[in-house]
C-alpha cells in the first residue's frame, strides 16, 4: 500500500513539474494569457508560485519562481526516493 502512495506522489510531483514548463512556455507563446490551456495551467501552478513570488525579490522583471519551484520540486523527489530507498 505505501509502494502506491509514493509512486502517485512521485508521478504527481513529476506532473506538477511539466505543468510549471508548460506554463512557461505559454506565458512565451500567449502573452495575454487567454488561451484556455494558458489559464488551466496558471490555475494548477500559481498555488506553489504566487507564494515563491511573494518570498523571492523582483529582480528587474525576471520570474525565477519557476526555477526556484522546479529545484525544489526535484529536492522533494529525490528526498522520497532517497527515503524509500530505491
Amino acid at each position: 500500500m505505501a509502494g502506491y502512495v509514493i509512486n502517485f506522489v512521485l508521478l504527481f510531483v513529476r506532473i506538477f513539474s511539466y505543468a510549471i514548463i508548460g506554463r512557461v512556455i505559454m506565458s512565451w507563446i500567449d502573452q495575454p494569457g487567454t488561451m484556455r490551456i494558458t489559464i488551466i495551467l496558471r490555475d494548477i501552478t500559481e498555488p506553489v508560485l504566487g507564494p515563491l513570488r511573494r518570498i523571492l525579490p523582483s529582480m528587474g522583471g525576471l520570474d525565477f519562481t519557476p526555477i526556484i519551484a522546479m529545484l525544489l520540486l526535484q529536492a522533494l523527489e529525490s528526498l522520497i526516493v532517497s527515503a524509500v530507498g530505491r
